[in-house]
């Protein structure tokens, strides 16, 4: 019997060390700091608190995780009218779970990646250093196992290292990439790049962008323009804008949002560095607060890290 148990526990670890190395492992482990701070001693907070002490407690630790003051008062407050079936510490922990994947399924469910026009065009926005770069690089290796033919447009030409970068994920990615000289025109690269991509039958273009400027520009216009000369070239371009928020920046990653959508028009979220770094909160904060669709998440640096956000699959892994 002994034997039998030991064989069972080495035939269980094989396993965890397997999921370990898939996303969903990776997931669980990046979430690890925020799952301690949510779920860590509740067991003795159910004993030692009153119902309404406990409450107080668990929204002051979902404000911490970065959920949100607003998110986390809504939270509680769906838990709150649940009280009579909630008799233990793991009834807690259950509906916790329930109201978090509710909350975050209204507006973050199972993202379409589905291609309706030729090319599909996506625009993709973010302020410098969230990992927009290696986003699209990720995207386009993304698009390419799933059998499109890809072709990345470097329209931040403002930066010579990121047009570099980008270069070196589309050779990866085995995509075709268009690129002008430094500090040309942004808009110019864009009409290139769908021009080219119409030319060469593409399935998908992915436009870089910039995230600061270095002339006196203003970042929104200049982003503006951007749209409009895909617009002229293919009518309905850009069909995808696409935002990369960077999850170590915590709260700051919605008024980034608010700022692009406002002048841009932001129709779903990448969320990068999810990792051991990040406060995984501002997952259900942003899935709740903004209204647009999260549809990628990204928790590290290998090319295959970029994937459909799944809020049963985040909600497993966060608890």
């Amino acid at each position: 019997m002994a034997w039998f148990k030991k064989k069972e526990m080495k035939k269980d670890a094989v396993a965890d060390a397997i999921e370990s190395k898939g996303f969903a492992g990776r997931l669980r482990q990046g979430l690890s700091r925020t799952r301690d701070v949510l779920t860590t001693d509740i067991d003795e907070l159910f004993r030692s608190n009153r119902f309404d002490d406990l409450m107080e407690e668990l929204e002051e630790r979902l404000i911490t995780s970065d959920i949100g003051v607003q998110t986390a008062m809504e939270i509680i407050e769906r838990i709150s009218r649940r009280k009579g079936k909630i008799a233990s510490a793991e009834d807690l922990k259950t509906v916790l779970r329930e109201e978090v994947i509710d909350l975050m399924g209204e507006t973050c469910g199972a993202a379409d990646e589905k291609i309706t026009a030729s090319p599909h065009v996506v625009m993709v926005l973010g302020v410098n250093g969230v990992g927009k770069t290696t986003t699209i690089g990720k995207l386009a290796a993304r698009y390419a196992g799933q059998g499109k033919s890809v072709l990345i447009a470097a329209s931040d030409t403002f930066r010579a290292a990121a047009v570099e970068q980008l270069g070196i994920w589309a050779e990866r990615a085995g995509a075709d990439f268009v690129r002008h000289r430094d500090n040309a025109d942004p808009a110019a690269v864009a009409f290139d790049g769908v021009e080219a991509a119409m030319a060469r039958k593409k399935d998908v273009v992915l436009v870089d962008t910039a995230g600061r400027l270095h002339t006196k520009t203003n970042l929104m216009e200049e982003l503006k323009k951007i749209k409009r000369a895909m617009g002229k070239k293919l009518p309905d371009a850009p069909h995808e804008t696409l935002l990369v928020l960077d999850a170590t920046t915590g709260q700051n990653a919605l008024s980034q949002t608010r700022l692009f959508h406002e002048a841009i028009g932001v129709t779903a979220i990448a969320l990068a560095k999810l990792d051991g770094t990040a406060r995984g909160g501002i997952v259900v904060s942003i899935c709740s607060t903004l209204g647009i669709p999260l549809k990628y998440i990204g928790i590290g640096e290998q090319i295959d890290d970029l994937q459909i956000f799944d809020p049963a699959q985040f909600t497993k892994a966060l608890f």
